[in-house]
């Protein structure tokens, strides 16, 4: 099989050493990948990195090997193309249709899925004219990932820092893997909740009553979601994977702040997926300080209390007209019995039901499903990795958007 050829595009930004380890990240896993930085990148990063890290020649002028038409060769070749970073400057010029170097020629001829992530500090971000730009290019069915919060040039922190290079590879990988499907986009503006990882309910300062969540089917949500083109946030509980590349990620504690986030993200959301594993009750009391053991004495017995119920609290009164949610339920015995009493019990949309355990599904890479519908559907989902149940799950959702 020919290898996916990848265009991967360098403005000139700072973060274009980012660039490095996301090319090192296509070619390892397979990708012929063709580099194409602009002339201000080659200030930060040299065509020499470029040629060893990709195993051929950067692209860097229009006026280099003409007999080959690189102008129009590279982009109709390509399976994708990604830039990274993407400057506001090369955002302006890709969404008025210039093409004054090789790079935004490329974008005008590609017509395959293309991919911006863009980098910038945050008043480039947020000025009105980088919005509008952003806004056109997706209407033209690009993906433009929202950049991270965190430290950017200089002692500045805010959003318009690069995503890690990882992610922004999980991006591109989820986008090839859609093929022909990509360019439909079919989550474009809209606005997706996802809940992830797992509540954790104090004792005392160093105890708290948790799960075994560790928040990979949460994120495999949301990066699926911010390859289909939605705006996603993330309202993370307790997890230590990184940042989905392009998700807006709200952290929270225990069941009380995820219910808070949850709500208040829900407010203009198309579609709330709850992903995260809830606890159900928490301690009646908190201990202020560290619960000694006495001896010779049997520790007192801890109270525990409801904790409010998110799911049901969603789908009885959703925000907003036609909102679809979906909810996750995960059973050790009588797996699909109990989901189709929990899907009457909660009203949700959706309920994806799958069994759990010490080895199961619980911080594996992949996961097996039965995806129940409110409409009395079933959609079995075959073990496999966490990105294709994600997928799934989202197939089923904009088939019930209005």
């Amino acid at each position: 099989m020919d290898k996916p050829k990848v265009v991967l595009g360098v403005s000139g930004g700072i973060a274009a050493y980012k660039a490095c380890e996301l090319l090192r990240r296509l070619t390892e896993s397979g990708h012929e990948v063709q580099v194409v930085p602009t002339a201000a990148a080659l200030h930060f990063v040299g065509e020499a990195t470029w040629a060893a890290l990709s195993g051929r020649p950067a692209a860097t002028e229009v006026w280099q090997s003409v007999h080959e038409v690189p102008h129009v060769r590279i982009g109709q070749h390509a399976d994708l193309v990604v830039v990274a970073p993407a400057t506001a400057d090369l955002l302006a010029r890709a969404a008025h249709g210039l093409a004054d170097d090789l790079l935004t020629n490329t974008l005008l001829t590609a017509r395959c899925p293309v991919v911006f992530a863009p980098a910038m500090h945050t008043e480039m971000w947020e000025h009105p004219a980088t919005q509008e730009n952003v806004a056109t290019l997706r209407r033209r069915s690009a993906i433009v990932i929202e950049p991270a919060v965190g430290r950017l040039t200089g002692v500045d922190t805010g959003k318009g820092r690069l995503p890690d290079p990882e992610e922004i590879f999980a991006v591109c990988r989820r986008v090839l893997a859609r093929g022909d499907r990509a360019q439909d986009r079919d989550l474009a503006g809209r606005h997706v909740v996802i809940s992830a990882g797992g509540t954790r309910e104090p004792l005392d300062p160093v105890r708290f009553l948790g799960n075994r969540s560790s928040g990979k089917q949460g994120y495999a949500l949301a990066r699926t979601a911010v390859a289909r083109g939605a705006r996603v946030t993330l309202v993370s509980a307790n997890s230590a994977l990184p940042d989905p590349a392009g998700a807006d990620v709200v952290r929270v504690g225990t069941a009380v702040q995820l219910r808070e986030a949850v709500l208040k993200a829900a407010a203009d959301a198309d579609a709330v997926v709850m992903a995260a594993a809830v606890a159900d009750f928490r301690p009646a009391e908190y201990a202020t300080g560290k619960i000694k053991k006495k001896d010779g004495e049997d520790p007192a017995p801890i109270a525990l209390v409801r904790n409010p119920d998110v799911l049901a609290e969603l789908s009885a009164g959703r925000p907003r007209p036609g909102q679809v949610v979906v909810g996750f339920a995960a059973e050790t015995d009588d797996v699909l019995a109990n989901g189709r009493a929990k899907l009457a019990r909660k009203g949700c949309d959706l309920l994806v039901v799958n069994e759990v355990g010490e080895r199961l599904t619980f911080g594996e890479e992949s996961s097996e499903a039965v995806v129940l519908g409110a409409d009395g559907s079933e959609t079995p989902v075959a073990h496999g990795p966490k990105e294709a149940l994600a997928d799934t799950v989202w197939d089923l959702v904009v088939s019930r958007l209005p």
